[in-house]
This record gives structure tokens, C-alpha cells and sequence, in this order.
């Protein structure tokens, strides 16, 4: 019985899920920050690079 009542108790598990559930939303935000700053970085070089065509 006290073997299972230290196993409700532990609550490494939990915290090992709850940091890789953090880790997660981090990285999806840190993905997505990083595409719209790529298509952003994108589109000014394609305007300097006609500008400089123009020339």
C-alpha cells in the first residue's frame, strides 16, 4: 500500500511532461516567428535585387 501511495506522489513524471509541453509551444512559435520573418527577408531582396536590375 505505501509503495502505491509513493507512486500517486511522484511527480517527476509530470514535470518532465509539463517541461517538454513548454518546449513544444516554444518551438512552434519560435518556427513560426522565424517563417514570416524568412518571407519577409525574402521579399526585400527581391526588391533590391530589381532595383539593382534597373540600374
Amino acid at each position: 500500500m505505501k509503495t502505491i501511495r509513493n507512486f500517486l506522489k511522484n511527480n517527476k513524471g509530470a514535470t518532465a511532461i509539463e517541461y517538454g509541453l513548454i518546449c513544444a509551444l516554444i518551438s512552434v512559435a519560435a518556427i513560426s516567428a522565424m517563417q514570416s520573418l524568412g518571407n519577409n527577408l525574402s521579399g526585400t531582396f527581391n526588391n533590391v535585387s530589381q532595383k539593382l536590375a534597373q540600374n
